[in-house]
């Protein structure tokens, strides 16, 4: 929603590295087992492949990075790569309740067939189990089990919020967002309305 807003493509790593396990791109069995375990793959491929990524025609006005910076040593480096372009970069945070964030995850469904994602909650298939374009039976993703998940949770702790500290001490720009349980059109609106306050903040800086 956000990218269609700003018309810039959506980079997710986790989309990325699950498609390259799928097609056999150089992503093998030891990183599809790191992520169905909940841990964190190797910051030195994932750097490769957003730098790819980023570096393709579509990125050249602007993109929504999905699921990165997830660690010091990612956030870093991208710091220096945009940094090195003139890019500066808006750090969106959601704040949400972990026990929320569980619920959400726990009821999500995936199609195998075309990769549209559904929640129980927000937004069921027409037809209970199965995808509303292909009408392929959904799936449960097996990182979205609770044990997976609260595993992703611990890691975040470990090494994903002092990401957020690391923006903030360095000056960068942060904008802060209670998602709480709100539904994913609300969440928008609230992101949207953060954004452009940062941009007037920003013009009479």
């Amino acid at each position: 929603m956000l990218t269609h807003c700003l018309r810039v493509p959506h980079v997710s790593t986790g989309d990325m590295l699950r498609a390259g396990i799928r097609e056999g791109a150089g992503v093998g069995t030891e990183v599809a087992a790191t992520m169905h375990s909940g841990a964190l793959v190797n910051d030195q491929l994932v750097n490769r492949m957003v730098e790819d990524r980023l570096s393709q025609p579509d990125a050249a006005k602007g993109f929504v990075l999905d699921g990165y910076p997830r660690t010091l040593a990612q956030a870093g480096h991208l710091c220096g790569w945009l940094d090195g372009r003139g890019i500066r970069e808006l750090v969106i945070y959601l704040v949400v309740d972990y026990n929320i964030i569980i619920g959400r995850l726990t009821g999500r469904r995936q199609c195998p067939q075309c990769g549209t994602l559904y929640n129980l909650a927000f937004h069921p298939p027409q037809e209970d189990g199965l995808c509303d374009l292909d009408g392929e039976a959904l799936v449960v993703r097996d990182d979205d089990s609770e044990a997976v998940i609260r595993e992703r949770l611990e890691a975040y702790e470990r090494q994903t919020r002092p990401v957020l500290e690391f923006y903030l001490t360095a000056g960068r720009r942060v904008v802060e967002v209670v998602a709480g349980n709100d539904p994913p059109d609300a969440v928008f609106q609230k992101i949207r309305r953060a954004m452009e306050t940062d941009d007037r903040t920003q013009d009479r800086g």
